[in-house]
């Protein structure tokens, strides 16, 4: 399964870097390459959406490694939690995005 998320920035060029960046490290940490594909951009009101699937390689390297760190967030979706779990990652990375997950 893959996880498709879709990303608000009001910085898109500053929060790409830093999110390619976080998404470089996150793969090194867990063995995962090219676990990822970003969409192209769009813009309303003065915020850049695009979306961001993960592999099933890189997200099942993720939920393994940091196992004990998903469980911890309260939600009831296992998605949900790897969501606010990324959310977290790429905040304490500098990136200063909206999360949510794409149906």
């Amino acid at each position: 399964m893959s996880l498709i998320l879709e990303i608000g920035t009001k910085n898109y060029v500053d929060d790409l870097l830093s999110i390619k960046k976080a998404l470089s490290h996150m793969e090194s940490l867990v063995g995962g390459y090219n676990g990822y594909v970003l969409g192209e951009p769009s813009s309303k009101f003065g915020w850049t959406f695009f979306k961001l699937a993960f592999k099933p390689n890189l997200q099942n390297g993720i939920e393994e490694k940091f196992s004990d760190m998903i469980q911890k967030y309260k939600k009831n979706f296992q998605e949900e939690k790897f969501t606010e779990f990324i959310f977290d990652y790429f905040t304490s990375k500098g990136c200063n995005v909206k999360i949510k997950i794409v149906d």
